[in-house]
């Protein structure tokens, strides 16, 4: 991971000084798609959970932006008698900051809460049983966002997450990229990764 947040490093801090007008980068936006969370775990033969997210973010002032969004990952593992279906849903709502360092780059800082709810469903021999937990979590990240050209962005973060003693404080890393096919659709993907855990993400954004 530290290769790639290096080689954005430095797409980001070589982008060039020269920016169109109207080309700068938005903190107002829509976006939905694909999502998969992967945990590493040779025990749990390295399980992975698909689904979809929606998130968002609104320019409440020339540096400030309000955001948030929701994501759910389902995953069913099928035994000879029974069933077990995990559903993970992560709701989020926070505040960042940004300031220029130059035309093509800007310094963003980041606060958000984070609901982490899991519930799980075992079927086995014509019953069913459900249990849930959920956690509330605080996550900060600082980092640099920038334009490589004119229709791409790039993006990385470094973070901490913590849920006081419900979840162990980690950190997080965060990177990520766009490429635009006008002023407002691009397509985006992204990558998180935290302790044993990765979530990757595809979708479309709509810029405003």
């Amino acid at each position: 991971m530290m290769r790639k947040i290096f080689l954005v490093s430095t797409l980001l801090l070589g982008a060039p000084l020269t920016a169109i007008a109207g080309d700068g980068m938005s903190y107002t936006y829509v976006e939905g798609g694909w999502n998969q969370l992967q945990m590493s775990s040779s025990a749990l033969k390295d399980p992975k959970a698909d689904g979809g997210y929606v998130r968002g973010s609104f320019a409440i002032a020339e540096q400030v932006n309000v955001f948030g969004g929701w994501s759910r990952v389902t995953d069913t593992s099928r035994y000879a008698y029974s069933s077990v279906k995990t559903t993970l849903d992560q709701p989020h709502l926070g505040i960042g900051y940004h300031m220029p360092i130059s035309d093509r780059l800007d310094f963003t800082a980041d606060l958000a809460w984070n609901r982490r709810s899991g519930k799980s469903e075992v079927h086995s021999d014509g019953a069913s049983y459900t249990s849930k937990t959920s956690v509330n979590t605080a996550v900060g990240n600082f980092g640099l966002r920038g334009k490589p050209s004119a229709k791409t962005e790039a993006w990385l973060k470094a973070g901490y997450i913590d849920g006081n003693n419900h979840f162990d404080g980690t950190w997080t890393g965060t990177i990520g990229g766009q490429v635009s096919f006008n002023r407002t659709w691009g397509v985006v993907a992204e990558g998180q990764f935290y302790d044993d855990f990765a979530e990757y993400r595809v979708g479309v954004r709509a810029s405003f």
